[in-house]
């Protein structure tokens, strides 16, 4: 079965599993590739300009990886057929950047609000930079009374600590890039007890990215920013690829 991939497809599968395993093996020797490659906060002292890209071959559970890879296989042959190989890496990777941007970009608003807030409080924004960085392997001490302060100060510090894992943007990119190309295709899903059309998922990806990007519910750690701006950028070049196209016929 795995033979009937096409190339581009079959081989950022392997890159993503051999990421995953080769994360989990190295822990026992106290390598922390996630601090390495995981894609933070472009503001964080953790930031290193190879995350953009490599944070998309690193997931944070197996079922996180076995979702986006088999959802990688069921769409990706497909769009790799008719777009080609070169067009399709182009579709997957601009898909997983768009989403790293978007992502970024509403955490680079909750940041400004949120030092705007601890800057008219007093507090120093510095100190919580500093412990943040990776290097530092103790908890930070938050010296306030202020309830608001300290939660405005942990929840930068988790901004700025915690990185963003897998191939989601991507992912979703590629969905999106299919119901657009395909949007009378019928398709099941484990948590839809019916066939649905595919031209209605972007549209869903897009209002519940949205509702729960907004909403934050509490312990809910999914990039749902993310998985918005892969599946814009996926519909915006199969919409631009399509017109290209039908103007050349």
């Amino acid at each position: 079965m795995f033979s009937q991939l096409t190339p581009a497809t079959k081989n950022i599968i392997i890159i993503n599993v051999i990421f995953f395993v080769g994360t989990f093996l190295l822990q026992n020797l106290n390598i922390d590739l996630e601090s390495l490659l995981a894609g933070y906060f472009p503001l964080s002292p953790n930031f290193k300009s190879w995350q953009i890209i490599t944070h998309m071959f690193m997931h944070g559970s197996i079922l996180h990886i076995a979702f986006n890879m088999m959802t990688l296989w069921s769409f990706g042959p497909v769009l790799e057929q008719v777009l080609g190989q070169k067009k399709f890496l182009i579709l997957y990777f601009a898909s997983g950047l768009g989403g790293f941007a978007l992502y970024n970009i509403w955490n680079y608003y909750e940041v400004s609000q949120i030092t705007n807030f601890l800057t008219s409080q007093a507090y120093d924004i510095h100190e919580i930079y500093k412990y943040a960085d990776n290097s530092y392997s103790g908890e930070m001490p938050i010296n306030t009374n202020s309830e608001s302060v300290r939660d405005a100060a942990q929840q930068l510090f988790i901004i700025l600590k915690t990185p963003m894992v897998g191939a989601s943007g991507a992912i979703f990119g590629v969905i999106a890039a299919f119901s657009t190309l395909f949007p009378d295709a019928k398709l099941m899903f484990m948590f839809i007890p019916f066939p649905i059309k595919a031209k209605y998922l972007t549209p869903i990806i897009i209002v519940v990215s949205l509702f729960l990007g907004f909403r934050q519910f509490s312990g809910d750690n999914i990039a749902h920013f993310a998985h918005l701006g892969g599946a814009l950028i996926g519909f915006l070049y199969i919409w631009n690829w399509k017109k290209n196209r039908d103007r050349i016929q």
